[in-house]
């Protein structure tokens, strides 16, 4: 029972925290870099950890999914705090998550590394399209970050990487209407419901 508790809880926590601490100073240190407030990210990654590990734990994950979700977790907080605070998404954080899905996926096997490159290039391809479609409604940082998203993505399923923008677009409209504004970052509901899908994949 304590050891459950330890193993899924409070090291998982203690550890996101720590990771959450270096991403949000990593961010603010690079180039054009954006300031996070003290907390968001540290309490935001050691709490998604923990669900994971958790989840892990009592057997609803299995265990080659918890690296891609670890990694998934990371630019899900770190992503959200960065669009939110200064509206876009940097170069350090949504490159970088391209090989680091595609490493997180290594314990799942070939075919999934296989699949998560073409979700790779299918869902960023997707964005880019859209993008060039509709000039000003989706970024460069949406579109690297759908590009990483899209790895873990087609791992878990091809109906993963279409559930998902739709999902996000629908998040994306009805927070619109609800807060009155036309333009809201397209990060936090693409991240939130890739976690979310990713977590009941798992």
């Amino acid at each position: 029972m304590w050891v459950d508790v330890v193993l899924g809880v409070l090291v998982p926590l203690g550890a996101g925290a720590v990771v959450g601490a270096g991403v949000r100073r990593g961010l603010a240190a690079v180039r054009r870099g954006i300031v996070v407030g003290r907390g968001w990210c540290e309490a935001g990654v050691g709490c998604a950890w923990a669900t994971v590990m958790t989840a892990g734990v009592v057997g609803l994950v299995g265990a080659a999914w918890v690296p891609v979700l670890l990694v998934v977790s990371v630019v899900a907080v770190a992503g959200c705090a960065t669009d939110l605070t200064a509206g876009r998404l940097p170069d350090v954080l949504t490159l970088p998550a391209i090989p680091l899905g595609w490493a997180a996926l290594v314990p799942l096997g070939g075919r999934a590394v296989l699949a998560g490159i073409a979700g790779t290039l299918v869902l960023g391809g997707l964005h880019v399209l859209v993008a060039v479609l509709a000039p000003g409604s989706t970024g460069g940082g949406d579109v690297k970050l759908a590009a990483g998203l899209g790895g873990p993505l087609a791992a878990a399923g091809w109906w993963a990487v279409g559930l998902v923008p739709v999902g996000a677009a629908v998040l994306l409209a009805g927070s619109a209407l609800l807060r009155g504004r036309r333009a809201l970052p397209l990060g936090p509901p693409l991240l939130g419901v890739s976690w979310i899908v990713l977590l009941a994949a798992g």
